[in-house]
């Protein structure tokens, strides 16, 4: 039995925090390659909160997965603290909440800077962080979980902490947000490649539960490759640094895919997972540097 603070660790999933993390600092490298001031304060209070509601998804899911099937003592995934009992699914929705408060409390700056834009980004963030896998149409559920990650983890956050640096937002903001995106989605997508058999089970029909393995490898490969070759947009204006660096990840990717289209699912994808978690870190830090040195 793990103490309860280890066993709060286990279910705030600290590994994914990459997905939260990333994407602000890209964001803010973004801002220094426009020639405009940096706000520290506001590149910290975003990445906190998204680290909050990254957190508070990860509870939600924790103890609404459990009740609804999809974690069983079959589960080939890391541990999970409700279905395991090492914490009570009312601990871990209470603990839930008050991530999406203190994401909410870190918001109130940045909506004070930032005006309605950002109101409505925060509101939705949150309602959709508990609709991930809660409410009546859960996006989990409903093969729409790439979706999510692709433009909240992706486009939103990097155009969002744009946005608050500088009132616009413009190409760069898309491109960077889909390469951060992209990345970000791989983790979800070999999640789920990993447990499809058990979700199908119990209805839960992601991506790789309606299509197939087959798909899901195909997914996963296009999710990693394309923020390379999205890279050469900085090249093709006058930015190779942005392109450069982000290929000193291109080992993680490598090993990612080999072991995808290789395995079936089973606890080897765990593995897999840690390694895409390595992947947008590293491509994420070597972006923003090459953003960083184009100023």
């Amino acid at each position: 039995m793990k103490s309860s603070g280890n066993s709060w660790i286990l279910a705030l999933r600290p590994k994914t925090m990459t997905a939260a993390l990333v994407p602000v600092i890209v964001g803010t490298a973004l801002v220094h390659t426009h020639l405009l001031p940096v706000v520290w304060w506001i590149s910290v209070c975003a990445a906190l909160s998204a680290c909050f509601i990254q957190i508070g998804t990860n509870l939600v899911n924790d103890a609404l997965d459990f009740h609804k099937g999809a974690d069983t003592a079959e589960r080939i995934g890391p541990q999970r603290v409700t279905q395991s009992g090492l914490l009570t699914s009312k601990q871990v929705m209470f603990g839930a909440g008050l991530c999406f408060l203190a994401a909410t409390a870190l918001g109130i700056p940045l909506v004070l800077h930032g005006g309605w834009p950002i109101v409505v980004i925060g509101l939705v963030s949150i309602a959709l962080a508990y609709g991930y896998t809660g409410g009546p149409f859960p996006l989990a559920y409903k093969g729409l979980g790439e979706l999510f990650v692709i433009l909240f983890f992706g486009l939103v956050a990097v155009g969002g902490t744009f946005y608050l640096h500088t009132g616009f937002v413009d190409m760069t903001c898309l491109v960077a947000g889909l390469q951060v995106g992209f990345l970000a989605t791989v983790l979800i997508a070999i999640n789920n490649m990993r447990d499809a058999p058990q979700d199908q089970l119990v209805n839960k029909r992601t991506l790789a539960v309606r299509f197939g393995l087959n798909f899901a490898r195909m997914e996963i490969a296009f999710f990693v490759i394309a923020p390379f070759i999205l890279g050469f947009y900085w090249y093709a204006n006058g930015h190779s640094s942005a392109t450069i660096l982000p290929f000193v990840s291109f080992l993680f990717a490598r090993r990612v895919l080999t072991g995808v289209m290789t395995n079936e699912p089973s606890p080897i994808f765990n593995k897999f997972l840690a390694l895409a978690a390595g992947l947008q870190m590293v491509f994420g830090l070597g972006l923003a540097v090459g953003l960083w040195m184009l100023r």
